[in-house]
Parts: C-alpha cells; structure tokens; sequence
C-alpha cells in the first residue's frame, strides 16, 4: 500500500515521575506535570501503541496525522503506581523498557546508586581520577554529580561497576544503597501490563557500544528471553541503554536483529517516516516537569517541521 505523503511518527519517552536520588523535581510536580501532558496528547495527537505504530510505518501504511507514540525507560515504580493509573483514566496506549537484571536485583542502576551515594556523603570533598569535587553543600553535591555520572558512560559494564564501587567507597555514605526504594520487582512488572505493554532495554542497562559484539548479542537475547519467561511478553521492541548516538554501534544493530527485536529506539530527537531505520528510531525524550506548554511546542515544531 502507498503510505499517504507526509505520515510521520513521534515517539515520546520518559523515565521516573516523582523524585529519586538522581532525579530531583518539585514535590508533586511530576505526577502532576505528567497528567498534564498526556491530557495534552490525548486532545492534540493521535497516540498509537508503539509496536504497532511503527510496524505501520515500516510497512508503508498510512498514520493518522499527528501520530504520536508513548514510552518510558528503566522500570521506575512510579511507572505503575502513577504512570499507570494516568495512562488507564485517559484510555492511552504506551510501552515501557524493562530491564530484567534491575527487576531480579542482579543488576543496579548505578547513576542511582552513584547518586545517593553524593547526597548521604560523609566526606567534605573526593577527587577521582584527579579532579576535585567538593561536597560541603547542596549546591556543590548537585555539581559534583554530572561529572561523576558522564565520566562513567565510557566505560565496559565491568570498568563501570568497579568505579562505582570505588566512588561510593570514597564518598562513605551514611546509609547503604537499596534498588527497591524505586525500582519494579518482576511481580511488579506484571502487574505493569495492566497498562502497559512492555519492551527490553537490555539484560544490565550497560551502554551497548562500550560492549564487544558477542557480549551485546548475549544481552540483548537473555534480556528478551527473560521478559518472553517471566512476563509472557514478545517485548518486540528494544530501547538501547542511554541511547544517543555514541551508545549504540554497528555491532549493536546486529546484535537487536540476532534477539528477534522488530526495532530499536534511541533517544536521538527526531521525527519518524517511512525511511526511519527501523532500529535507529527517534524518540523525544521528556519530563515531567517541562510541563504541558513545552511539550505542545515539541509537538508543533515536531508535526510542521521537516526534520
């Protein structure tokens, strides 16, 4: 079939709602700020569910204008006690990225767990690999995160892991590290299919590129494997960890074709067609508290625009 000229797909993405140690918003104004936005998309945009939606698009079927396609990352329990319950009442279709080594609790999410480690530190100040980094206030805690967490994107799961373990060390918080105060276990992640329908984001949330090819094939295929056993899910689509255009690599793309995936989303910003790679799609990624007027004007720029 002909796919009607213009038809475009954007893919919206979203990680945490309420706060966590990385992520710091305004008491209420995530949930809050969310409702607003998908109230936003429900008047303004078609919202299709993502699997299909693309598989449209691949195939060369037309979209209904203004479609637009919901997702969230990493498995954040406020995706179920709050994302959810939202996505429910406005009657929207939406996907969200589990990662099965957070929900058995093999895996951490380390920028969360490097987080909490900068706000309960106990020392006035660290150095890692030769830069200085005070912590005597809030101010200086909030800067000296960015750095810690880029600096550690470049590096193999293993290298990861190990100088998480030896910032944390340094640092010496005051109370250990717990995945459960904001993470979805798998009993969880079932109750999560009441409203959503799920994806992989990868077996440990490692950046993809920084793994050889047979290691990323191993993970890609355990991760949906996983999902397929525990959830009785297809989980059809991936989300590549972090996303961007470094974070993802030829051998990647090999690999997601290897574990069955239809297609792969980035976090590239980007309007969707027909000549989209089908495992380079481009997703807008979003937060709650950017608020419904921000988002509009993403969807109008997104919508008119020729990107």
């Amino acid at each position: 079939m002909q796919q009607r000229k213009g038809s475009r797909l954007v893919v919206f993405g979203w990680h945490n709602v309420e706060k966590t140690w990385y992520s710091d918003p305004r008491r209420g104004s995530g949930p809050r700020g969310l409702a607003q936005q998908l109230r936003l998309l429900r008047t303004f945009a078609n919202v299709l569910p993502l699997e299909s939606a693309l598989a449209d698009l691949t195939e060369g079927r037309p979209l209904p204008p203004r479609a637009v396609a919901l997702t969230f990352d990493d498995g954040y329990r406020d995706n179920l006690t709050v994302a959810g319950p939202i996505l429910r009442d406005l009657g929207l279709p939406a996907t969200c990225f589990l990662v099965p080594g957070l929900l058995s609790r093999t895996a951490k999410p380390w920028w969360e767990e490097l987080a909490h480690a900068v706000a309960h530190a106990t020392v006035d100040e660290i150095t890692w690999e030769q830069r200085r980094h005070p912590l005597r206030t809030i101010v200086e805690r909030r800067a000296a995160l960015s750095p810690l967490v880029q600096g550690l994107k470049d590096r193999d799961r293993t290298a990861r892991e190990a100088s998480v373990e030896k910032i944390v060390e340094l640092l010496a918080p005051s109370r250990r590290f717990h995945t459960d105060e904001h993470f979805m276990d798998w009993n969880e992640a079932l109750r999560l299919r009441d409203y959503m329908t799920i994806g992989s984001h990868s077996l440990h949330h490692a950046i993809l590129s920084q793994e050889d090819d047979a290691a990323q094939t191993a993970d890609l295929c355990s991760a949906r494997a996983q999902l397929q056993e525990r959830l009785e899910v297809e989980a059809p689509v991936l989300a590549y960890p972090n996303g961007s255009a470094a974070d993802y690599a030829s051998g990647t793309l090999k690999a997601a074709q290897r574990a069955g995936h239809s297609h792969a989303v980035t976090t590239r910003p980007g309007v969707n067609k027909a000549t989209t790679p089908r495992f380079e799609v481009r997703r807008i990624m979003m937060n709650p508290e950017r608020g419904a007027v921000e988002l509009a004007k993403i969807l109008r720029d997104a919508v008119t625009g020729d990107n």
